[in-house]
């Protein structure tokens, strides 16, 4: 439910019980009045402003390290809190519904080889997709995010809080063992994830996955139990410092998902970068519509491109601006 408005502003209402005799009345007891008239429909019309639960968004991301119980962590505070929980199996629900369930599976924390990287786009194509899942599944409100590279995705929202969780090597191998495994499987099993997730964090964020900035709070699970990082999550979550994103951030969500979209379009109809520095642009200035800037060789291409974005879901309408500018064939 939106921020909804049921009209008299608060002069009028004064006026309104002046003029009915209330006005001589405490301010307690004119508050019941108020209520009880509007229940009882003797104001037609009562301006209240106020906001419901679903006005107040917010974003919690977790980056754990295997061993460290930071999924069990992320998963009670989604439950505690009454957030919607995305893990692997909520992203790649959500990018079935989308369409893109293939390219998550893809690139989902993972790395692609060398030989992709260097002669494929299809890295890129399945990382964009991947982000406008995240992108998309933000927009739908209150959220917990484990992975994905949510901390560096949403970033730049202040309603966004990430987490950070992790333990010394000896505690994340003791906290496998226990769970089953061999102390030389447990470790190896740790050697590999961490060497997978930092890598695919350096490879579609450009950043370090250890960087203490990219958080908000971290966690030392040596000393702590799953109940006290929980709990001292909640209590930031619900202080008044974490705010909660504004309509326009909202906004802004689904046009970051959008965007996405288009660009792992053009990308998979090799229209981004063409020959002799023709390229495309792609920019989201409004939902639905796209505003498409660059330069390409020929108006067939220009058209193409246009043609392309257009049939992206989502897509409302399409500014093509493209310019024309034959590629020079001796560059």
């Amino acid at each position: 439910m939106t921020l909804e408005r049921v009209s008299i502003v608060v002069p009028n209402l004064v006026q309104h019980l002046m003029v009915t005799g209330y006005g001589s009345f405490t301010p307690c007891f004119l508050v019941f009045v108020v209520f009880w008239l509007t229940y009882t429909s003797s104001i037609t019309k009562l301006e209240i402003y106020y906001r419901t639960k679903e006005d107040f968004m917010h974003f919690i991301t977790f980056s754990r390290k295997m061993g460290t119980n930071g999924t069990e962590i992320s998963r009670q505070v989604a439950e505690k809190l009454g957030y919607h929980f995305y893990d692997t199996a909520a992203i790649e629900n959500a990018a079935r519904e989308m369409g893109f369930l293939e390219d998550v599976k893809e690139i989902d924390e993972k790395v692609p080889s060398l030989f992709q990287r260097l002669f494929s786009h299809k890295p890129a194509i399945e990382l964009d997709r991947l982000n406008s899942v995240v992108y998309e599944l933000a927009g739908r409100g209150d959220a917990v995010f484990l992975g994905r590279g949510g901390q560096i995705l949403l970033r730049d929202f202040n309603c966004a809080l990430h987490i950070r969780v992790t333990a010394s090597l000896e505690k994340r191998i003791q906290n496998l063992i226990e769970r089953g495994m061999h102390r030389e499987a447990a470790s190896k099993a740790i050697e590999d994830s961490d060497h997978e997730r930092s890598s695919f964090i350096r490879f579609a964020f450009k950043v370090d996955w250890d960087d203490h900035e990219l958080y908000d709070l971290v966690l030392n699970m040596d000393k702590l139990t799953v109940k006290l990082a929980v709990e001292t999550i909640l209590t930031m979550a619900r202080s008044d410092e974490i705010k909660a994103c504004s309509v326009d951030a909202m906004k802004s969500l689904g046009m970051m998902s959008l965007q996405s979209r288009a660009e792992a379009a053009l990308i998979e109809a090799g229209l981004t970068y063409g020959p002799a520095g023709t390229y495309i642009q792609i920019q989201v200035e409004e939902p639905g519509k796209v505003l498409l800037t660059g330069r390409v060789d020929s108006d067939v291409t220009k058209k193409r491109a246009q043609e392309i974005v257009h049939k992206v879901k989502g897509v409302g309408s399409v500014d093509n601006r493209i310019m024309i500018a034959p590629a020079d064939r001796h560059a």
